[in-house]
């Protein structure tokens, strides 16, 4: 038995450390309490990796083999014909014909190679990543205000702060652990938090304050800020006078957009007559921000994707700099702005140059020195200077015919580009497609010509960088599944057959490491604030004993002092040492609602769920808080467009089409209505957003608006609806609704339809159809169905159909399909429609941690007389592993309590 394994979470950009330790069965998974980014917590997603990597041994799973034209081959076939083809498109159409489309899902070392490969060696600027949807605005409002790409703060900010400010980020959800240290934090220290969001979410769970600002109205608040700041005399013009400049200018445009708070509240959409009351809006709210903020010397202010996933994300972005610029808490202990990524490694892949707009190690594309710096490194001759294309760009370059092929690695941007129709369009057009990924099938997998078998996490060596600049070892603790290899090693011995096999000579990504930190030291002179040339010659012994550790890890001297946090001592990495206040404009977003589409829609990510759930679709507790992508949208709302709660809704944007059940919630503002990011074709027959959202970009960063959509609203009439349970794969391409979850034992489809069909046929086939059989019951007068499929006494596939939503006990179906026989008992409740435990019908899985339902919640409250989420937690233990359950958790108290006590 192999000893445990210290490695770091494949998830959010936390960077959670881990240790993997083996067990009889397989693996168990833990926090490492030495790590600096948690200390030992895990979320949700985190503990339950072992259900997502078992998942991937199963061979209809994972992509096993090298696939050329849908013929599956060898490692040796596959890499000459990639090599051929690209060599053959290049000597045609020219190196600009190829692009790379490439993620922070990627390791450090892979994205090196592949920037390496593309820019450097075939000659074309063409690599962008899908951090271009996450993080591309903070990249630009960092360069712009501090000279480069940097996070001034770290973590232990949060904790030793005494104002919190959570703005376009749901950390409850989206970054669990460093919630649970921020209320930890506020629970010994009284910390203050304020919440700005369109939406009251989880986050607002400890909030003393929450401004629900009219969605894209970031920069007007901001504005608004320094505008009084700067009025009342809370700003520090010492501080500005010695270290910052453009201050004047910037406070100039503020004070001409914002000038006043009447002005601010009207333009963030807040109602001035609202009073101050906890959990209200309008201006005794906007004042007590703006006096908090100025009262308060120790304040962080942390933002993510809803402030940069807009077409004007680098200004909302700057915006914020502004404020803390003016007041001089930048770098200091609990005192900064502070981005927090939504990938593992997106900092990993920005450190590299991943993006279109940026060069390796920080350098810049368009900076003739710094070019010629990276192509001498290199030893290139045909790097130049110049941006590539960004990512919407890039798709609708691969539409248009300017670019031949292109090579996506770990990402589905079939999926999650905005315009999704238009870049399966394009994928479908593109002569040479090439996809390296782990997963079998994905939308994007589709349209590849060349599939490539990519080593899963548990399986790859490499780093990767989190949002506090903490790079940390990701080690395998598992042999690759099949015949796949880190992406490392299959872009090296493409480049090897394209004949660069002297660049590309690495044993391993230790190698590639060194490599790279002595490209970040050649000939830095201290501007570039990355770098971490204390590891330019480091041989694999002491990669693989790395301690996690934060940049600037230097051998020389800096004008940097420590690595915790940069930029205290107000010099900056500029070319005058002062960091620049940048005037922005509040800009009213590029798409309107109107008569045809008169509500906005926002996108975001549930707390169990992770991109296009290739990873987390696969586990069932997981599956089981959200099954299925949720409407959520007022009760105004849904009275005047007519959909009822639990009921179906079809919404419209001037791009195409989502089908969704819709969950009426007061946490949604009128106007407003929330889609999750999750759902694509593999899970659901209409389920996903890439193809509401229009393709607006900022026009500094190219990253795409997806906060705000213009939709329309109505309700989609099915005329039955039904639960399908299967342990094989099912075809339900014939439905407009279907959603598939993984269950405890069976796939679990939602499935509607608007014309009757042959039900009896939407069950799937038994393997030994010789000793198979369909028990059935039907009262068409009512429209109820139920059949299960049989092999001898085993259930394979049940099925239950009515004219409304089926109410049944989906885990205890599930699980039969899991049994190695069906009892008599068993079989006769499946007839009726009945679970023996009616108490649990349709229980909703609250924590997934420790598999608590609804069902048990509520049951603890009648019975045990449960009236806190502490006697909850004593009781169940939910809520008591990552936390982010508790806000459910007090909601359903809050609810239970006074109907309890009637």
């Amino acid at each position: 038995m192999r000893d445990e394994v210290k490695t770091t979470c494949p998830y959010c950009g936390v960077g959670c450390g881990l240790i993997i330790s083996p067990t009889r069965d397989g693996f168990a998974v833990g926090g490492d309490p030495d790590h600096p980014a948690n200390f030992g917590r895990i979320c949700s997603k985190g503990a339950a990796l072992i259900d997502t990597i078992t998942a991937e041994t199963k061979r209809d799973f994972r992509l096993l083999d090298p696939e050329v034209d849908g013929a599956k081959t060898d490692w040796s076939t596959a890499i000459s014909a990639t090599a051929d083809r690209l060599r053959d498109t290049i000597a045609q159409h020219g190196p600009k014909s190829v692009a790379f489309y490439v993620s922070g899902q990627l390791l450090t070392e892979d994205y090196y190679v592949a920037n390496k490969l593309i820019k450097g060696f075939i000659g074309s600027p063409h690599i962008d990543t899908n951090s271009r949807l996450c993080m591309a605005s903070t990249v630009v409002g960092h360069k712009r205000a501090f000279g480069a790409d940097v996070v001034p703060g770290c973590y232990e900010d949060l904790e030793i702060a005494d104002l919190v400010i959570l703005t376009g980020s749901n950390l409850a959800w989206c970054h669990p652990v460093l919630n649970q240290r921020l209320r930890a934090a506020k629970e010994k220290h009284g910390t203050k938090i304020i919440v700005i969001d369109p939406r009251r979410t989880a986050s607002c769970d400890i909030a003393d304050l929450h401004l629900p600002i009219k969605p894209g109205s970031d920069v007007a608040l901001f504005n608004g800020l320094l505008a009084w700041l700067d009025q009342t005399g809370n700003t520090d013009l010492k501080y500005v006078a010695r270290h910052v400049s453009g201050y004047e200018q910037a406070v100039a445009e503020a004070r001409a957009d914002c000038p006043d708070l009447e002005t601010t509240a009207k333009k963030c959409g807040l109602d001035t007559h609202d009073s101050a009351d906890a959990f209200g809006s309008g201006l005794g709210k906007l004042e007590t921000f703006f006096s908090w903020f100025a009262a308060f010397d120790r304040t962080v202010t942390v933002f993510s994707q809803g402030v940069n996933q807009s077409s004007s994300g680098s200004d909302k972005v700057n915006s914020i700099l502004n404020s803390h610029l003016a007041t001089g808490r930048v770098g200091k202990p609990g005192s900064s702005p502070f981005s927090v990524t939504g990938q593992p490694n997106a900092m990993g892949g920005r450190e590299v140059g991943g993006l279109a707009n940026q060069l390796a190690a920080h350098m810049n594309p368009n900076d003739p020195v710094d070019v010629d710096r990276v192509k001498r490194f290199w030893k290139s001759d045909v790097l130049e200077p110049g941006e590539g294309l960004k990512a919407v760009d890039m798709f609708r370059a691969i539409e248009t015919g300017e670019i031949k092929a292109v090579w996506i690695m770990a990402t589905n941007p079939a999926v999650s580009l905005p315009d999704a129709d238009r870049v399966r369009l394009a994928l479908s057009r593109c002569p040479l497609v090439i996809v390296s990924d782990v997963v079998s099938d994905t939308d994007t997998l589709r349209h590849a010509h060349i599939k490539l078998p990519a080593s899963g996490w548990a399986e790859k060596s490499g780093t990767v960088t989190n949002s506090e600049r903490r790079i940390s070892r990701q080690r395998p603790f598992r042999d690759a599944q099949g015949n796949a290899k880190p992406d490392w090693w299959i872009m090296s011995e493409v480049a090897k057959s394209m004949g660069y096999g002297k660049s590309f000579k690495y044993s391993g990504p230790s190698d590639i490491f060194a490599e790279h930190a002595a490209l970040s030291e050649f000939e830095n002179d201290g501007l570039r604030a990355f770098d971490i040339g204390v590891w330019h010659k480091a041989k694999k012994s002491a990669y693989d004993a790395m301690e996690p550790f934060q940049w600037p890890a230097s051998r020389k001297n800096q004008p940097i002092t420590g690595s915790e946090r940069l930029y205290g001592n107000g010099i900056f990495t500029t070319s005058s040492g002062r960091a620049k206040m940048i005037g922005v404009e509040h800009i009213i977003p590029q798409s309107q609602t109107s008569a045809d589409f008169p509500l906005v829609a926002n996108s975001g990510r549930y707390r169990d769920q992770w991109h296009t759930m290739t990873r987390t679709g696969t586990a069932a507790r997981l599956s089981a808080h959200r099954p299925e992508p949720l409407l959520e949208i007022c009760a105004e709302d849904a009275a005047r467009y007519r959909v009822k709660d639990g009921g179906l809704a079809r919404i419209n944007s001037k791009h195409g089409t989502s089908l969704m059940r819709v969950a009426i919630t007061d946490a949604q503002a009128p106007g407003q209505v929330f889609v999750p990011m999750h759902w694509n074709d593999v899970y659901s027959a209409a389920g996903g957003i890439g193809r509401l959202t229009p393709p607006n970009v900022d026009p500094h960063s190219g990253q795409p608006e997806t906060k705000y959509t213009p939709v329309s609203v109505e309700p989609f009439v099915a005329k039955w609806q039904g639960l399908l349970f299967s342990n094989t794969p099912v075809d339900l391409g014939n439905l407009p609704y279907w959603v598939g979850a993984t269950g405890q034992g069976s796939m679990i489809y939602e499935i509607a339809g608007e014309q009757s069909c042959m039900f009896k046929s939407l069950l799937p086939m038994a393997a030994n159809t010789n000793d198979e059989q369909i028990i059935e019951y039907s009262d068409s007068k009512k429209g109820i169905h139920r059949y299960a499929r049989l092999s001898g006494n085993r259930i394979t596939g049940a099925l239950f159909i009515g004219p409304d939503r089926p109410a049944l006990g989906r885990d205890w179906i599930s699980n039969l399909l899991a049994a190695d026989a069906l009892a008599t008992p068993e079989r006769n409740s499946l007839l009726a429609g009945r679970m023996p435990d009616a108490g649990a019908i349709n229980d909703r899985l609250i924590c997934s941690c420790f598999s608590v339902g609804l069902a048990a919640i509520s049951k603890a409250i009648v019975d045990q007389n449960a009236v806190s989420p502490t006697d909850i937690g004593r009781l169940l233990q939910a809520g008591t592993g990552c936390g982010s359950c508790l806000p459910e958790i007090k909601e359903i108290l809050d609810d239970a309590l006074p109907r309890a006590a009637e």
